[in-house]
């Protein structure tokens, strides 16, 4: 056994809950039971590893308490008597010293963890609704990283996830595998919970750090199984070659002090040349095979931008035409936001504000970010000034906040 620190016991949980949940989910269909008896395990770690080490298998560990803890919380429950069996003679093979199957399981199997969010993104929900409860019982990111993502208040993304619970509580929902004729529906909401996990690593939503690198390396791992497990599709190649290739910008996202670095301002000499070639790579492949989806879209984005050596050889047209087809096949608020800036390297910045303009909901902070952008480059300095101040008032990274203070006072100068 070793010594865990904090971030040895926040890495520990990160690596293993998505195995401790599945396990209590495969004996107990409440996700709520499950994801709180996980949570009360984690809690007796952060207690026990400090005095007593980490143990050799942190996994096992952690599955054998919030069984425990799960078994607890049947016993007491009267109305879920037809399982208090199963879990009694789990708990006496538990105190025999006896390991279930998921406690022999390796604690990293390839396609554990894709298998759970699979099983999460279950067809009686909708399909924002699968993303987020999968994110929250198995991603691990917190409601607040959650609403981040969907660009919502963490208010509405609680009730969301609490609906989604009591719709499967309710109906008796199984977390069995999912049928053939689910896979591509289930599929896709994994590819949107593996593309906000990277998301919340790669652009920390609050907080005083820029990049999560547990985040991102978890991501790139999930892309990596999701397109083992089924390479022909065009998606799962998409995908992984979207976080490739804006992974490969990672040592050059933020400076000496850790604060960010604009896209247009980077050293793209730190840029990583063998992620970037392999993303360019798995599009040369999958473009090809025609249905060409949101990912590879954005994929083909991130490609155009990686392969300019300075940021005044980028072929804004070429993007431009990129945005404007991802609009149509997976329209949003953030692909407007998008098309808005690569509108105006194109057509000038009052296009892009006009672009912009049908952006209706502003409480993203991304929204008044470029609209500040756009009016300075339109000469309205005091329009960008006001849409900096409010953009730093919107968002809860205390980085991108000193980012837009710091345009504000260049005007200021």
């Amino acid at each position: 056994m070793t010594t865990p620190t904090d971030p040895a016991l926040e890495a520990a949980w990160r690596t293993h809950r998505p195995r401790v949940v599945g396990a209590l989910l495969r004996r107990h269909g409440d996700v709520r039971d499950c994801e709180d008896a996980a949570q009360e395990a984690v809690l007796a770690a952060a207690e026990q590893w400090p005095r007593d080490g980490l143990p050799d298998d942190p996994g096992a560990w952690l599955v054998r308490v919030a069984s425990r803890r799960l078994i607890d919380r049947v016993r007491s429950d009267a109305a879920r008597q037809a399982r208090e069996e199963v879990a009694a003679r789990e708990e006496d093979a538990l105190h025999r010293g006896v390991q279930t199957t998921d406690e022999q399981e390796p604690v990293t199997v390839p396609g554990d963890v894709v298998e759970m969010m699979l099983r999460c993104c279950h067809p009686v929900l909708s399909p924002t609704s699968r993303v987020a409860l999968t994110l929250r019982a198995v991603g691990g990111l917190s409601t607040r990283e959650i609403a981040a993502g969907f660009l919502v208040p963490e208010a509405t993304m609680a009730q969301r996830i609490s609906r989604a619970r009591a719709t499967l509580a309710s109906g008796g929902a199984s977390f069995g595998p999912p049928y053939p004729a689910e896979l591509p529906e289930r599929m896709a909401a994994v590819r949107h919970v593996v593309s906000l996990v990277f998301t919340e690593g790669h652009q920390r939503s609050s907080g005083d750090t820029v990049v999560d690198g547990a985040f991102v390396e978890e991501a790139l791992r999930l892309a990596r199984v999701l397109h083992d497990t089924c390479p022909e599709d065009p998606e799962n190649a998409g995908l992984l070659a979207l976080l490739l290739l804006t992974a490969a910008r990672t040592p050059a996202r933020t400076d000496a002090a850790g604060d960010l670095v604009p896209l247009e301002r980077q050293d793209r000499r730190l840029w990583d040349p063998a992620l970037i070639r392999e993303g360019v790579h798995l599009l040369e492949v999958c473009l090809p095979r025609g249905g060409v989806g949101q990912f590879q879209l954005q994929a083909a984005v991130a490609a155009v931008h990686a392969e300019a050596a300075r940021p005044e050889d980028t072929d804004w047209r070429q993007i431009l035409v990129l945005y404007r087809m991802l609009e149509a096949v997976a329209p949003s608020v953030a692909t407007t936001v998008a098309l808005a800036t690569a509108t105006a390297e194109v057509e000038g910045a009052p296009a892009g504000l006009a672009v912009l303009d049908r952006v209706t909901d502003r409480r993203w902070h991304r929204v008044p970010a470029v609209r500040g952008h756009l009016l300075a480059r339109a000469g309205d300095l005091d329009g960008a000034r006001r849409s900096w101040g409010e953009a730093a008032r919107l968002t809860r990274s205390m980085r991108e906040q000193r980012h837009l203070d710091g345009l504000i006072e260049e005007l200021d100068r």
